[in-house]
């Protein structure tokens, strides 16, 4: 079982472990980059972390100042350790699993009426955008972002409900910033994603 690590923020250095088979973890140094772009606005964010795996990108915010953050993996394995990385760190009193499938997840977040400041999915590579990311940016908050990494050879899909404010690729990993609507407000304002591409 791969060893990950928190970059930074309260709980920088701590280990986390990452579940067997074909799981892909986010880089450290894609993660360091993606809250180095996003920077104090992390703070107080409410996160949603989608395809969460062992929860790195999630527990990162929390790591640096989110307020909270649900995790959405339905894989056994997966769950079983983003459970006891959760557990390891204290952080059960922010975090909310939810063992399913991204669609329903999002489908019961909906009719729950919640929203997140902060969307981060990273889902499998061959995974089509489609209809999951049309329903996770209908979960931004107003001058929220949904985060995506995707492959960096593969040219990000459009999408009518979404506009796509800055993408940077590091290696073979691109990150996606989208934002619903114009992409008016938000951290366009402070500064932490440009709003040109």
């Amino acid at each position: 079982m791969a060893t990950l690590r928190v970059v930074s923020g309260a709980l920088g250095g701590r280990g986390l472990k990452s579940p067997p088979g074909a799981t892909r973890p986010t880089q450290d140094r894609v993660r360091a980059a993606l809250f180095d772009i996003l920077g104090p606005w992390v703070t107080g964010a409410r996160v949603l972390d989608l395809y969460a795996g062992s929860g790195a990108l999630g527990i990162e915010a929390l790591s640096r100042g989110a307020a909270s953050a649900v995790f959405v993996e339905r894989g056994r394995a997966a769950l079983a350790v983003l459970e006891e990385n959760v557990h390891a760190l204290g952080l059960e009193g922010r975090s909310r699993l939810l063992r399913l499938p991204v669609a329903r997840a999002l489908a019961l977040l909906a009719r729950e009426g919640a929203r997140f400041d902060l969307v981060l999915a990273d889902p499998p590579y061959a995974l089509a955008p489609g209809p999951w990311r049309r329903a996770a940016g209908a979960l931004v908050a107003a001058g929220g972002l949904l985060v995506v990494e995707a492959a960096a050879r593969r040219p990000p899909e459009a999408d009518a409900d979404l506009k796509l404010v800055r993408r940077a690729v590091y290696g073979d990993t691109a990150l996606e910033f989208w934002r619903p609507g114009d992409g008016a407000g938000g951290m366009d304002d402070a500064g932490g994603v440009p709003g040109h591409v």
